[in-house]
């Protein structure tokens, strides 16, 4: 079976545990319901990135919190470029699935849907 990467990300106003908690389930409650057939189990693993002014917890918590318990994740910092947008929290999820790339819907909410405005409303 092909695994398949879904992108997704969000930006968040406020680096707290609950709002980098909240903002993290909004974006993967998002791409769950873009994506109907994703199910924790055929998850190969997620890779969560934040930009350097994300501190106060890791996003992997959250998807754990709504149920992603077996799941491998990783968080890592994104790589500091200047001029490159703040207060983001970035996902890669590796989904064993026999979708085609082009039937993944990637997720890009709030000032997030400047990274990827190719990819918004597919």
């Amino acid at each position: 079976m092909p695994i398949r990467g879904i992108r997704g990300a969000i930006t968040l106003n406020a680096d707290t545990k609950e709002n980098i908690h909240s903002v993290t389930c909004e974006l993967l409650d998002t791409i769950l319901l873009a994506n109907p057939e994703l199910r924790s189990n055929d998850i190969a693993s997620a890779f969560f990135t934040t930009t350097e002014d994300v501190t106060a917890a890791y996003p992997a918590l959250a998807a754990r919190q709504i149920g992603w318990d077996a799941v491998p994740m990783l968080c890592a910092r994104e790589i500091p470029v200047p001029g490159s947008l703040a207060m983001c929290i970035r996902v890669l999820i590796h989904w064993n699935t026999d979708k085609e790339q082009e039937e993944i819907k990637h997720i890009y909410l709030r000032g997030a849907v400047n990274l990827r405005p190719d990819l918004v409303n597919i």
